[in-house]
């Protein structure tokens, strides 16, 4: 057998069996990725997630406006899951920035000005692709937060609707 054919052989059985492997691995993992997953931007989040992670459809709000006809009622506190440089690039007014990425950073200051276990939070990021806002809901959920709801279309479609927005820290 040629040399290159043999080489290209050996190296399609090492590839084959480092699928398996990592397939395997994953089965086995408790925190593996799900390969089967909600692909349809129209249903909500796009992702696979964790194999054991619960979807939280019944949490979401899907649509701008009912996010909006909540706000108007005064009664609700949105907080913005996005990094601080987006939340000062602009964010729902009146919104509490609270990045999920430094949650454990921010959080002492955030329930100091929210003590409040029962008011109704909403939590959104960057639409519906963006999973930053169920993330930070389930942070706060575990954290005794018993209203949290989730605004899957978030600070984009917001602002396309023109809807009141603030700039700044």
């Amino acid at each position: 057998m040629p040399l290159l054919a043999r080489t290209l052989r050996e190296i399609s059985q090492i590839l084959v069996l480092a699928i398996l492997f990592a397939l395997g691995v994953n089965a086995m993992s408790p925190r593996g990725i799900a390969l089967m997953g909600q692909w349809d931007v129209s249903e909500g989040l796009v992702r696979a997630g964790a194999k054991n992670e619960v979807m939280t459809h019944d949490r979401e709000i899907t649509r701008v406006q009912d996010a909006y006809a909540l706000f108007q009622t005064g009664s609700v506190l949105f907080v913005d899951a996005r990094d601080e440089t987006l939340y000062s690039e602009g964010h729902i007014k009146g919104a509490e920035s609270l990045p999920v990425y430094d949650y454990d950073a921010h959080f002492e200051n955030f329930i100091a000005r929210h003590p409040r276990m029962d008011q109704t939070l909403i939590t959104y990021c960057s639409g519906r692709e963006c999973e930053d806002s169920h993330t930070l809901a389930t942070y706060l959920t575990d954290d005794g937060y018993t209203k949290v709801v989730i605004f899957i279309d978030g600070y984009p479609a917001w602002q396309k609707e023109g809807f009141p927005v603030e700039y700044g820290h």
